[in-house]
């Protein structure tokens, strides 16, 4: 069975820093890419950003939103991806999750295992 448990969530001032991580179990963690997405209340899932499965060569993408402020890595080591958020911003107060698909694709529906979520509130 696999799983994908968040933890690192938190409320948070504007311009602060946070890592949210990922602990995956229950399939060969670096064989397969992992995304982040988030979830404001009456929004729409969107995507974060997504790294892809081991190999000679890492790929990362970033939804524009957030590129150069978030940075994802990935301990193949540990079966955990990361996600260091930095200037956070009052728009970036959603529910955060990870998931596990075949492909660092940016729709929700491309990946096929889901963490339960973590909360990231910024305030102002």
């Amino acid at each position: 069975q696999v799983q994908l448990v968040e933890s690192g969530g938190g409320l948070v001032q504007a311009g602060d820093s946070l890592r949210l991580s990922c602990a995956a179990s229950g399939r060969t963690f670096s064989r397969y890419a992992m995304g982040w997405f988030r979830q404001a209340p009456g929004k729409e899932r969107e995507f974060v950003g997504a790294i892809s499965w081991s190999g000679s060569n890492i790929n990362i993408k970033y939804a524009d939103s957030v590129k150069g402020r978030f940075t994802i890595s990935r301990d193949n080591a540990k079966n955990t991806v990361y996600l260091q958020m930095a200037s956070l911003k009052p728009e970036d107060t959603a529910v955060y999750y990870c998931a596990s698909g075949p492909n660092m694709l940016t729709m929700p529906h491309e990946y096929d295992y889901w963490g339960q979520g973590t909360q990231v509130t910024v305030s102002s």
